[in-house]
């Protein structure tokens, strides 16, 4: 018999999904009578052009139902425990950024919002003040856990406090870049919500586990307007959103090298980027890739978006398996 807990987790997951439906169906059309739509990139490919004007911030969809599915459930999280709180307000800080970065896109018609080191000076001061919180509560540790190793190495405060930092902006960034066709960033992102609730579960971390379930929730639902072709799009709003829900759930949870795994692709798209431009500046105009991040290289190839989607989204269902089992002796 499943205990009130699951019953709680499982009934947040089809909330989610229902409410997100629900918003879906209010915001895009409201969207599009704005005029809020994507600018589409000059460097994209060419046939990216027929999606300029798709409404974009429809990560607001997932993002109220999550929050909405987390505010309702207070009630039943156990006393004294707001990990799920904190991850979710970590996460609406990053949309914030995200919104202004939208924001600026759409009134001012441009692909450009806030500048890089805009982004990267808030982005970082958000991070410090979630590791920060997260220290002082006792849910995240100096000792970090090695996954299938199934041990800790102790390491400096100042040191781990730097490191965790990057590792969080890189990852909200890379999240970012993968949201490049339509669907893949929901797509790659809903295995690994699906296993960070199972993690908080095995952890008995119940609290948090509505939170990466209201988010599963929430993003199966926006997948249906999301999906090739894309009836709206996230917009860095929900892209950064996710990317913060991502990191602060492995950082919660206290196991930050798992996103080596579970964010494989994420890291794949990034480091692809990265090449990219080291290459093109080292050689003045030579590229190792037809175009980046990398899921534009094999549409370049004749890929289709769905195959793309499927791929990238199975890579990350594997990998997401590989990482229950790097963490068999965690918990």
């Amino acid at each position: 018999m499943l205990s009130k807990s699951l019953i709680y987790i499982i009934l947040t997951i089809l909330c989610a999904f229902a409410l997100s439906l629900t918003l879906g169906w209010i915001l895009i059309p409201m969207l599009r009578r704005l005029k809020a739509g994507q600018e589409i990139r000059e460097v994209g490919p060419n046939w990216h052009a027929t999606k300029a004007g798709t409404p974009t911030m429809g990560g607001l969809t997932f993002i109220g139902a999550s929050f909405l599915c987390l505010v309702f459930g207070i009630g039943y999280m156990k006393e004294g425990d707001f990990s799920a709180l904190y991850v979710l307000v970590l996460s609406l800080c990053f949309g914030l950024i995200g919104f202004l970065d939208d924001f600026f896109k759409v009134r001012y018609h441009r692909n450009l919002g806030l500048t890089a080191i805009q982004k990267a000076m808030l982005q970082l001061a958000v991070s410090a003040l979630f590791l920060y919180i997260l220290f002082r509560v006792g849910l995240l540790t100096c000792d970090l856990y090695l996954p299938f190793v199934g041990k800790t190495i102790y390491v400096h405060p100042m040191v781990y406090m730097v490191f965790a930092m990057f590792v969080m902006v890189g990852c909200v960034n890379a999240v970012n870049l993968t949201d490049g066709i339509d669907g893949l960033a929901t797509g790659v992102t809903i295995p690994v919500m699906a296993f960070f609730t199972l993690v908080s579960i095995a952890a008995g971390q119940m609290n948090l586990a509505l939170f990466p379930a209201a988010l599963l929730g929430g993003l199966g639902a926006f997948l249906t307007y999301n999906f090739h072709p894309a009836k709206a799009f996230m917009g860095d709003t929900g892209s950064l959103f996710l990317g913060g829900a991502v990191c602060g759930l492995a950082f919660a949870l206290d196991v930050p090298l798992v996103l080596i795994l579970v964010g494989f692709v994420y890291i794949v798209e990034t480091l692809s980027d990265i090449i990219q431009v080291a290459y093109f500046k080292l050689t003045h105009g030579k590229r190792v890739f037809k175009m980046a991040p990398i899921h534009h290289h094999f549409e370049m190839c004749g890929w289709s978006e769905e195959k793309i989607f499927v791929v990238f989204v199975t890579v990350t269902c594997l990998m997401c398996v590989a990482a229950w089992f790097g963490l068999q002796g965690r918990y």
